[in-house]
């Protein structure tokens, strides 16, 4: 029964550009029950936080693993905050012994260049899980995510407002 299951420890972040805009980050591939459906694979940089890791630490470490960026400054955190994952009856998947995910959201301020960008590129032997990245009005990213990130996506909108505008 998923309510037995644990939640996965995990970290959000909320990276704002100068002009108060949010990185949002498109997912190419499905991944266990992290699912991704057709016009709803954008979602903000997240992750898990590792043994002993300090969320703060994990924050800054999914940012560069996730999307190449270490160019960021921190605004603020929300407190913990759950979602459960979709069920899931495919193949064994090792995010499957989790119910959901507990998370911690970190707003930052991006202090880098454009250039600085770059999903792509594996780092810490982490696959690429995005394939492309925007610049996106905060209010607008809950639209954008699949239904069982929403309300995470629209309580995160809420705490980081004064943080989306020009900074």
């Amino acid at each position: 029964m998923s309510s037995e299951k644990p939640y996965r420890p995990n970290v959000g972040i909320a990276l704002f550009n100068a002009e108060g805009r949010v990185l949002i980050a498109r997912r190419f591939r499905d991944d266990g029950p992290e699912i991704i459906l057709p016009g709803l694979e954008w979602q903000m940089p997240q992750g898990g936080i590792d043994a002993e890791e300090d969320p703060r630490a994990a924050a800054q470490r999914e940012l560069w693993e996730e999307v190449g960026v270490r160019s960021a400054g921190l605004l603020g955190e929300t407190g913990w905050m759950t979602y459960e994952f979709p069920p899931y009856d495919g193949p064994p998947h090792w995010l499957s012994v989790f119910r959901g995910q507990r998370q911690k959201w970190f707003a930052m301020r991006f202090r880098g260049d454009d250039s600085e960008l770059d999903p792509l590129t594996p780092r810490n032997s982490q696959p690429p899980e995005f394939d492309a990245w925007r610049w996106e009005r905060l209010d607008r990213v809950a639209d954008l995510v699949v239904p069982f990130r929403r309300e995470i996506y629209r309580s995160v909108a809420a705490a980081f407002a004064p943080f989306a505008s020009i900074g």
